[in-house]
């Protein structure tokens, strides 16, 4: 896909904040620290659209950006290791199951999953969570630059075998350029 413009729209800290259904969306999921943010800004060929951060846990709203004023990647708070209080992750946590569950505009969520250390029990009830509402998922193995090659192919198997899944995910590492174009094919039979 070849990406004219993009532009912050909000970020949402209740479903109010939402913008009006309109466009479609897809969604990006995945621990804190798994490299949401990094994959959006590869996926956009941006930089800084969306901020990224070596601390885990700084998104904690509802990220929504619109790419070449026809739909919306949306940025969700990251789960697990986010250095707050369990008050405050239990707000994330029922914020991204409004958003998942209530918006129309939904074609689809990326799960992200570190290959490096596999999915975790979060992943993994997020995946059965999306099956369950019948929400197309694509799961994606990023970073795979942090491995040596010959340990890549052993680490995205033990993801498919963990994930139940009918093929390896799409490998994806924002510094190496690797996964985008399989990453955008999937996507925009997502949008058709």
């Amino acid at each position: 896909m070849k990406i004219k413009s993009t532009e912050f729209v909000i970020s949402a800290v209740n479903k109010q904040q939402f913008p009006a259904v309109q466009s479609p969306e897809i969604a990006f999921a995945g621990k804190s620290n798994v490299g949401k943010s990094s994959l959006i800004n590869s996926l956009l060929n941006r930089k800084n659209l969306v901020k990224t951060s070596s601390t885990p846990g700084k998104t904690r709203m509802i990220n929504f950006f619109s790419v070449n004023d026809i739909f919306l990647l949306v940025d969700l708070p990251g789960y697990g290791f986010a250095k707050v209080s369990k008050s405050m992750q239990g707000q994330w946590k029922q914020l991204v199951e409004t958003y998942l569950s209530d918006r129309s505009s939904l074609r689809g969520v990326i799960l992200i999953i570190d290959v490096r250390h596999g999915p975790t029990e979060q992943d993994l009830q997020l995946q059965s969570w999306l099956h369950t509402y019948h929400i197309p998922i694509l799961i994606i193995a990023n970073k795979v630059d942090k491995l040596k090659r010959n340990q890549v192919i052993p680490h995205l198997q033990q993801i498919q075998t963990k994930m139940n899944l009918s093929e390896l995910p799409i490998q994806h590492s924002s510094t190496k350029k690797v996964g985008r174009k399989e990453i955008w094919q999937v996507l925009q039979s997502w949008l058709c």
